[in-house]
């Protein structure tokens, strides 16, 4: 069995990263019925039972939408939480470990912020399915991480042998400059996150993605 080889994430275009939140059910319900197509919990605060009680449920819901879910940083709790995959950054576990972790049919993504680590997945054969690159621009959720800007987008998508992720304000308004710049792929956090409407929300951001990307690639 191939890395990941229960979801096919090529033909993906929205991934959600949330924290927990009270409406967690609700309001990952309503994203992915606006567009969402992945979702990853990130949260930093709560415990080990509490996070796997969470991501239990949002494994639920997600299934429900026959939407990969994934877990952040815990390979260990990703497996308890039955996750359908792991997120993990460069000071986590690496993509072997967390492979061993979760197994040859879960998924692995791993986040990438500079040509160099890239580079270094790439010739290192990381065992993971995807790539985030990013952040484009400052963003609270990553504190002290100085963005990348387009840049690094446009490397990324073109070294790459996975799908690669844009993070970091990622909004109808940025959509644009990152398709521009050759991204496919994009995740979301404060625009559906500080939504009102998250429905409304996810379906004006995946209206632009798609009408961006059809603009860029006609044929």
């Amino acid at each position: 069995m191939t890395p990941g080889s229960g979801w096919a994430l090529e033909q993906r275009r929205l991934y959600l990263c949330t924290p927990d939140r009270p409406d967690l059910q609700e309001f990952l319900d309503a994203c992915l019925i606006g567009g969402v197509d992945v979702v990853q919990l990130r949260d930093k605060q709560l415990d080990d039972q509490s996070l796997v009680s969470r991501a239990r449920l949002a494994r639920q819901v997600c299934a429900h939408h026959q939407v990969p879910f994934l877990l952040n940083d815990r390979p260990d709790l990703a497996v308890e939480a039955e996750a359908d995959g792991v997120h993990v950054g460069q000071d986590d576990d690496p993509p072997p470990e967390a492979r061993r972790t979760v197994g040859p049919g879960a998924l692995v993504g791993l986040s990438t912020h500079a040509p160099a680590e890239l580079e270094t997945a790439i010739t290192s054969a990381a065992p993971v399915d995807y790539v985030s690159a990013g952040p484009v621009a400052e963003t609270p959720t990553k504190p002290g991480r100085p963005p990348t800007g387009l840049g690094y987008i446009g490397v990324a998508a073109d070294r790459s042998p996975w799908p690669v992720w844009v993070t970091g304000g990622v909004a109808p308004s940025t959509v644009p400059g990152m398709v521009e710049s050759g991204a496919r792929h994009f995740v979301v956090v404060r625009w559906l996150t500080g939504a009102a409407d998250p429905r409304g929300a996810a379906r004006q951001l995946r209206d632009t993605i798609e009408v961006e990307l059809d603009r860029s690639d006609p044929g």
